[in-house]
């Protein structure tokens, strides 16, 4: 998740400033949810610390100039809430019978903090509240079919049934001496889960010290892959599933960290996309089935797509007068399709965005 750097008081009153057509043609401070506080913890919910809509376009190592795609407006999903002075949507991802579930990370008690959208008939109804949970991702579990959410405030993973029914927590508690603040989740085809522990990067002095971390589906387990990460926030296999794209928000780049034949550790990693953001910064990725990274970015509603070699092909916006707009969290495509939908945020409210993706939807473009 990664947004400009905000802080949302104890009472749940106050947020402080601190601090997503056709993609056929192209080759084709959430989510770090910019350290924002949340409740009575005051965690920070994510990373961030840029400002909105300066900025800067995507590299590009290719001799050819990345197409610019333009989405379509969908439907308006979310209002900004009064009690915390924003909305913030993120973790899109299709249920088995074709409906868009996206959690809303700064909802506040009462109001829908996971929602499900008919896209035919345009309607939107609530499906999962609670009390405390600030969720920035979801994604539906291979080994039990269940919709996994990640609780950056709670520092846990949360399940729920299709229909928000039965909550379960996965798993919480300390990693390595230190509690998690998840942001976002994969799973592998066991169902066991793969997670960025986000931690914002204070400059200049400050080290790194995000995490990416696996949990066994058998034993619940939790051990960390990879530490010192300057502010871990997407993450998503390969096509190959040997090897993790990591998007890091406080360095707006693309790792990827080869594991070995278990999963259970990095044999090697290195950065293999820098992203030229200026004052936009790297949150959620996904992969299509052409092993196409689709880079999702915070601090200006944009997506930038890079080939399997890294070279930037495309970047999708939004139309130039829709105002208010500042970032796009994450986008999903559905399963066995190109129809790609992206979550765009800002001042004027959450929103679902349109375009036709390069490649089809997979399980790695389909949530986390």
């Amino acid at each position: 998740m990664s947004r400009n750097v905000e802080s949302w008081q104890s009472d749940g009153s106050t947020w402080a400033a601190r601090g997503p057509r056709s993609l056929r043609g192209a080759a084709r401070n959430r989510r770090g949810l910019c350290a924002a506080a949340i409740a009575a913890l005051l965690l920070p919910l994510a990373a961030c610390g840029t400002e909105a809509g300066s900025g800067g376009g995507a590299a590009a190592s290719s001799t050819s100039t990345p197409s610019r795609i333009i989405a379509d407006r969908v439907l308006k999903v979310s209002d900004v809430h009064e009690e915390t002075g924003m909305t913030l949507l993120e973790g899109p991802t299709f249920d088995g019978e074709g409906r868009l579930h996206v959690v809303d990370v700064t909802a506040p008690p009462g109001d829908g903090k996971v929602m499900r959208i008919d896209l035919d008939a345009g309607e939107v109804e609530q499906v999962y509240t609670d009390d405390t949970g600030a969720y920035t991702s979801a994604q539906w579990s291979p080994r039990d079919d269940r919709l996994y959410l990640t609780d950056y405030a709670g520092g846990r993973i949360l399940s729920v049934t299709a229909d928000g029914g039965d909550p379960q927590t996965v798993f919480e508690g300390k990693v390595d001496g230190r509690v998690m603040h998840p942001d976002d989740l994969t799973f592998d085809d066991a169902g066991n889960l793969f997670v960025t522990d986000s931690s914002p990067t204070t400059y200049p002095d400050a080290e790194p010290s995000g995490r990416v971390v696996r949990i066994d589906a058998e034993t619940r387990d939790a051990t960390v892959l990879a530490d010192n990460q300057p502010n871990p926030n997407g993450i998503s296999f390969n096509l190959e599933k040997d090897a993790l794209w990591i998007s890091q928000l406080d360095a707006d780049r693309i790792d990827r960290l080869r594991l070995n034949e278990e999963r259970t550790k990095v044999s090697v990693g290195h950065t293999a996309v820098h992203i030229d953001g200026g004052g936009a910064q790297t949150d959620s990725n996904a992969v299509d089935a052409e092993g196409n990274i689709y880079q999702a970015m915070h601090g200006r509603p944009e997506i930038r797509v890079h080939g399997p070699d890294g070279q930037q092909v495309a970047t999708i916006g939004v139309p130039p007068d829709h105002d208010g707009l500042e970032s796009a969290t994450n986008i999903a495509i559905k399963p066995g399709t190109n129809d790609a939908y992206a979550t765009v945020s800002g001042p004027d409210g959450g929103y679902i965005y349109h375009f036709e993706a390069i490649g089809e939807g997979i399980r790695q473009s389909n949530g986390g």
